[in-house]
């Protein structure tokens, strides 16, 4: 698919969710085996250290449920268990999950964001690492995940996002001819990162997303810019319920 195309996919409002949600899990199905790779590749191996960061900032402490929400290939779930937590590796795909648990032993559940199979209130904090912008309906992802969390539960979300003014033209031409390029010699699958990039392209900037957050109901809405803003974490609290 070109990139084209995937730009008219993904911008008509006509293209039904369903058709959104079949490309991107055959999109992850085709790379699942060296995303991992990858991500090193594109990042120069900076992803490892953006994820470090949303697991100091997520606090994993004994006796708490967190779930790592599109967690992949179980990357940040495993470095959220300590010896007292329940981490959850949830996913909607099932070729990352095939991977997830052949590199780590950590339980696993196959559910979508706009649809989470788990019940009210259960969960102390959710991480969502360069997933949110893949679900179809990302409001409804974070009313799901508002709806899971516990009272004075908390959402982390580390995502790309806009960087520095002065940054911008270099990363755009980063992003938009070298990662193909290097999806079509690493992973095998330069559609599939055309794909990424125009889902990075799309995603709303800090300010966006902060206030979005806010409008569905979590309080205390923060963020941590990492790299010059190229990657963010978006911070959230449950306080209450509706």
């Amino acid at each position: 698919m070109q990139k084209n195309n995937l730009d008219q996919t993904f911008g008509n409002q006509e293209v039904s969710n369903k058709e959104r949600e079949q490309l991107i899990r055959r999109v992850f199905t085709k790379v699942a085996p060296r995303y991992d790779l990858m991500n090193d590749a594109m990042s120069f191996g900076i992803h490892r250290l953006w994820k470090r960061k949303l697991v100091k900032l997520a606090k994993p402490q004994g006796s708490q449920l967190i779930v790592d929400l599109a967690g992949g290939t179980g990357d940040v779930a495993i470095k959220l268990a300590t010896e007292n937590n329940l981490v959850l590796l949830a996913d909607p795909s099932l070729a990352m999950l095939k991977e997830g648990i052949k590199r780590h032993n950590i339980s696993c559940i196959a559910t979508t964001g706009e649809q989470l199979a788990l019940a009210n209130n259960s969960v102390d904090t959710i991480t969502i690492a360069f997933g949110v912008r893949n679900m179809t309906q990302m409001e409804k992802g974070l009313e799901e995940i508002w709806r899971v969390l516990k009272p004075d539960g908390r959402i982390l979300c580390l995502e790309f996002s806009t960087p520095h003014r002065w940054l911008r033209p270099f990363y755009n031409l980063y992003s938009y001819y070298i990662i193909p390029r290097l999806g079509a010699w690493i992973a095998r699958q330069p559609e599939a990162y055309t794909y990424l990039i125009e889902s990075i392209r799309r995603f709303p900037d800090q300010e966006e997303m902060k206030k979005t957050m806010e409008q569905l109901g979590f309080s205390d809405v923060h963020y941590h810019n990492l790299s010059f803003g190229i990657a963010c974490i978006h911070i959230g609290t449950k306080r209450g319920n509706r």
